[in-house]
């Protein structure tokens, strides 16, 4: 394990990820469906904008945080292994790791959003699976492998974010709005 992560929130057990992710499991497929059974479907658009408009901005923090922690200037493209040391580039890097971590439970509103406006559909195995296995995996990350060449996939999943959580909030603004949306056929 790696030393400097020790002390950090939630890293010291793999036990309240596991929780988590079981909550989120239960409420996905038990408590949200059972609530919303007898119910229409809830109209959040003022809320997704607000929602995606903050993921938007988490994410481009990531991203800053991932070409500033080493991938801009100092990390190899070829191979970069792991520094472990309290060097504050690798600690910067080693706390984004952390907050990157984080992000997989604040993304489990997307879930929680499909649920309550009554999208079934688009609750699919792979996105509860993805939702599911990937807080799981970023703990044994952060754990284990804070920086290093493993974050070039978290730094690509952030540009792949931004323009997601963009395409979402645009799309919740309205009609008016959507117009503005003729680049999704090139995604």
């Amino acid at each position: 394990a790696d030393p400097r992560v020790n002390n950090w929130p939630l890293m010291d057990s793999p036990i309240p990820t596991l929780v988590f992710v079981a909550i989120y499991l239960y409420i996905v497929l038990i408590a949200g469906p059972r609530f919303m059974a007898n119910r229409k479907p809830f109209q959040l658009n003022k809320v997704l904008v607000i929602y995606n408009f903050i993921q938007v901005i988490f994410s481009t923090l990531m991203l800053w945080e991932h070409l500033m922690g080493g991938w801009l200037l100092e990390y190899s493209y070829k191979c970069q292994p792991v520094d472990y040391s309290n060097n504050p580039t690798a600690v910067r890097m080693a706390n984004l790791c952390w907050w990157y971590y984080l992000s997989k439970f604040t993304e489990f509103m997307d879930t929680f959003f499909f649920i309550l406006r009554k999208k079934d559909n688009q609750v699919t195995l792979l996105h509860l699976y993805h939702h599911s296995v990937t807080p799981i995996e970023t703990w044994i990350c952060v754990k284990f492998i804070a920086g290093g060449h493993g974050t070039f996939s978290n730094l690509i999943n952030n540009m792949v974010h931004i323009i997601m959580y963009f395409y979402y909030m645009v799309s919740a603004m309205g009609p008016q709005y959507q117009k503005y949306l003729w680049w999704k056929r090139h995604l």
